[in-house]
């Protein structure tokens, strides 16, 4: 039996989705060696390829969220063109789509009738809050879900406005939950030989990321009311953002067991002792007291690189505030591929977040390059569905397959 290029190769998936959420769940089943079908909307196909970096037409953005997967662009509001895809969803395994609730019902193409052409397809529908709800047909991106869920109003300083990172974190762990969803539904299906309808949003996603906000409340009866707290934790000490010399520090040591190995570094061991600093209650109390003791002694320390040995040395919790560029030459995330270069066709070499998933059997990534707009159609229109020439050419000659620039 030869072996598989990696843990999915076989399966294959039709993707509807763009920009972010969508696109992050089907490029990790590619990563994982599904086959992946992006089937653009004629004329404008997905937004992303159109920035916020573009070079010769090619937008990075698209690239890095769309690698190994294959490319049909075509008008889905003609006949024939829903034909071709009611004709490829009889082929695949799974269908992800993170269209608004309802649009791809409108497009001919919801559960029911899906599920009437495969029985085993397993139909994943990504949206900002939900197929269900009074939230549901609102329009919604990452920083919308963040704001509903209570996560943006953690960020920011005490009695500040509210802030968030300026990074896609909800869309990209909604797609990294959906993928989940997706591979256990395929499991499921392997013992029942039933697919089914998967309901991910945003919202429920961001939820997750209170790790003590919600129960602390509940238990509390309200006594305990979680808000930010600028760059300290609301209930946790000392564990926040710390001034060294020149850059700032993660510093985390709560635990009884970190707490005093700080001391021991900072050479002051009676700290530990110290009745405002004996336990965490007492270290939140006088929460300002003990950052003006460590940061300093980060200050007085010959370089940031010095106390940072330091802290290591005694097995304190602890990191530099890296840069996207201090980031991406690190050596332990270069050594890792957690930072990965990636080479484009038309774009060259690029750094790309690397996959993060890790398996034993498959120790080397696979090499993909993202699609053209429509680059696939022939390809897919002959190989899965068995057109002709002929029927191809007439359909790119009434525009209802679209190829080439966005």
């Amino acid at each position: 039996m030869n072996q598989p290029k990696h843990v999915l190769e076989g399966y294959k998936v039709l993707d509807f989705s763009q920009i972010v959420a969508g696109p992050t769940c089907t490029l990790m089943l590619a990563e994982m060696g599904a086959e992946v079908i992006k089937v653009e909307l004629a004329p404008a196909g997905d937004g992303a390829r159109l920035g916020p970096v573009v070079r010769d037409g090619r937008s990075g953005y698209f690239v890095q969220h769309n690698r190994g997967k294959k490319d049909v662009c075509l008008d889905a509001k003609t006949p024939e063109g829903l034909a071709i895809l009611k004709g490829l969803v009889k082929k695949v395994d799974v269908l992800v789509e993170n269209y608004a609730p309802g649009v791809i019902g409108r497009l001919g193409l919801g559960y029911d009738v899906v599920s009437a052409l495969n029985p085993r397809l397993v139909m994943c529908s990504i949206s900002a809050f939900g197929q269900t709800g009074p939230l549901a047909h609102e329009p919604g991106f990452d920083w919308v879900g963040a704001a509903y869920s209570g996560i943006t109003s953690m960020g920011g300083e005490k009695g500040g406005s509210p802030i968030f990172a300026m990074v896609a974190m909800g869309d990209v762990s909604t797609g990294a939950h959906a993928m989940g969803a997706v591979c256990a539904a395929l499991l499921y299906r392997e013992r029942t030989g039933r697919g089914q309808h998967l309901d991910l949003s945003l919202l429920d996603t961001y939820a997750h990321y209170h790790e003590a906000s919600f129960q602390m409340y509940s238990l509390s009866k309200g006594a305990i009311n979680p808000t930010r707290s600028g760059a300290h934790s609301w209930y946790a000490s000392p564990a926040g953002v710390f001034k060294g010399r020149e850059r700032y520090f993660i510093l985390i040591a709560p635990l009884e067991q970190h707490w005093s190995k700080l001391c021991e570094a900072m050479g002051r061991p009676e700290m530990a002792r110290d009745p405002r600093f004996t336990d965490n209650e007492t270290r939140m109390k006088h929460l300002d007291a003990l950052v003006d003791t460590i940061e300093g002694w980060l200050r007085s320390q010959p370089s940031d690189d010095a106390a940072l040995e330091t802290l290591k040395a005694h097995h304190v919790p602890v990191a530099p505030i890296l840069s996207v560029p201090e980031a991406l030459q690190h050596p332990h995330l270069r050594q890792r591929g957690t930072v990965r270069t990636v080479h484009d066709r038309l774009l060259g070499d690029l750094e790309v977040p690397g996959f993060a998933l890790r398996f034993s059997d498959f120790p080397s990534p696979l090499e993909l390059q993202a699609p053209l707009l429509g680059e696939h159609n022939a390809e897919i229109l002959a190989e899965w569905l068995g057109y002709s020439p002929d029927q191809i050419q007439d359909l790119e000659r009434r525009g209802i397959l679209r190829s080439g620039p966005a």
